[in-house]
């Protein structure tokens, strides 16, 4: 079952082709920022005749949105929104349900349905998130600022200090900065990749003492290049484990007969 999945976020939004793990055409559609007029409509329209789509998933931090989408999109096929009210399969214990971010349930149903549990999901986009899931479901984790708000808050919040080139940051070298670009440099891209390795460390720490096996670490999202090297061998990379993960929650959601 071919499914079209749109993930909306609050500043870009990523869509694609997907049955199973499968993503079709996947570099076809570059992560796009995100406008209030959702002028990608017949790009929609395009995909779904052209890979005879049967339904559509899509998850949204922006609620004006929700509607919106749904008359511009305009189709007989049926369209899903993934929300905690929507979920199958997935326990999430949390005491407000209603708080956590549908793109983090979507990346727990694509651990949970092709990985292993328990699991850690290190997503590194405009935030940091870490997430935890068990086999008893969605546990919870950890938000932090994303390296993007890194280098620009240095920018934004100092009179003197230059916005930072992010392409570059993944080739700086040497242990002192030599200036202050440089000095900036080492201190973003090394101090990154030390604030994530404190979080997973953390929650595995965490893990150790509750006598849970050893958790499957999962990686996504566009900063994995500015991690460290050595992080390679931490984490399994997962490529669109948000869309893969809206696949999981429509197929669940159609046939909620045989979910919990």
């Amino acid at each position: 079952m071919k499914i079209l999945c749109i993930d909306i976020g609050n500043t870009n939004l990523n869509y694609a082709i997907v049955e199973k793990m499968e993503v079709t055409d996947a570099n076809s559609f570059p992560t796009k920022r995100l406008k209030k007029d959702l002028h990608y409509i017949k790009e929609f329209h395009t995909l779904i005749e052209k890979h005879a789509v049967s339904a559509v998933s899509f998850c949204s931090v922006v609620p004006d949105l929700n509607n919106r989408l749904r008359t511009l999109l305009n189709l007989e096929i049926p369209i899903y929104q993934l929300t905690n009210q929507t979920l199958k399969g997935l326990d999430l214990n949390y005491p407000k349900p209603d708080e956590v971010g549908h793109d983090r349930i979507a990346n727990a149903l694509t651990a949970q349905t092709y990985f292993s549990v328990p699991a850690i999901i290190i997503d590194l986009g405009t935030a940091i998130t870490l997430d935890v899931v068990s086999d008893k479901g969605y546990e919870g984790g950890i938000i932090a600022p994303g390296f993007e708000l890194m280098t620009r808050y240095l920018n934004e919040q100092t009179a003197l200090l230059p916005e930072l080139d992010n392409e570059a940051l993944g080739s700086v070298k040497g242990s002192f900065g030599k200036s202050t670009v440089q000095a900036m440099q080492l201190g973003v891209s090394i101090g990154f990749s030390g604030m994530v390795d404190a979080l997973l460390q953390h929650i595995l720490n965490t893990m150790k003492d509750s006598d849970a096996k050893e958790p499957i670490v999962l990686s996504t999202g566009g900063s994995i290049a500015n991690l460290t090297q050595d992080w390679v061998e931490k984490t399994q990379f997962v490529d669109h484990i948000t869309l893969i993960g809206l696949a999981v929650a429509y197929e669940r959601w159609a046939n909620k007969d045989s979910c919990n």
